[in-house]
């Protein structure tokens, strides 16, 4: 998606034909397809197809964060930026909030933004927006790199516990517990 858009939009809007109702799970995290189709027409400009089909992801997933955070830039570039600011806003403390989650009921795993990177951006774009300072010529940029971010970090979660999975088989430890105890 981030090196040819134009391309990429093609290959999602005919997985969306396909199948509508296709969501992408991954290292606990999933999103829709009609999530990837908005978020390529954002890349692409294309506004006011993105936000239908943001639109259409979110009546498909209410939780869909990242929706909320792409339907809101497109909103704001759009020109209705108070109702883009409240959809970026919701979607970064979904997102926040996601990660958190994760963070405390998976400890040993420690693949999703274990720096608190993607974390410390939020709560930094949080306290600004909350604080009415916040213009829109920095607003869009930082709502941007949250979305990047995480789609950066969807990749690295999923590279992280491939190489854990694979070391953990070399060393005899992919096997079911009950096979070392001659069940």
């Amino acid at each position: 998606m981030a090196n040819d858009p134009e391309r990429a939009l093609a290959y999602f809007l005919q997985a969306a034909r396909s199948d509508p109702k296709y969501v992408y799970r991954s290292m606990h995290f999933s999103e829709g397809i009609w999530t990837y189709v908005g978020r390529t027409q954002y890349a692409t400009g294309k506004y006011s197809d993105a936000r239908q089909s943001l639109e259409l992801a979110l009546a498909h997933d209410r939780d869909d964060n990242l929706a909320k955070l792409y339907l809101g830039l497109t909103l704001a570039r759009s020109g209705d930026f108070s109702r883009g600011l409240k959809e970026i806003e919701a979607g970064m403390r979904g997102l926040y909030d996601w990660l958190e989650y994760i963070d405390r009921s998976r400890p040993f795993e420690g693949y999703w933004d274990p720096t608190r990177e993607i974390r410390k951006a939020i709560d930094n774009y949080l306290a600004a927006s909350s604080g009415g300072d916040y213009g829109r010529e920095q607003l869009i940029p930082d709502a941007e790199w949250v979305g990047q971010a995480m789609e950066n970090e969807i990749d690295r979660a999923r590279r992280d516990e491939r190489r854990q999975f694979e070391r953990d088989l070399e060393r005899g430890r992919g096997f079911s517990i009950g096979v070392g105890l001659g069940f």
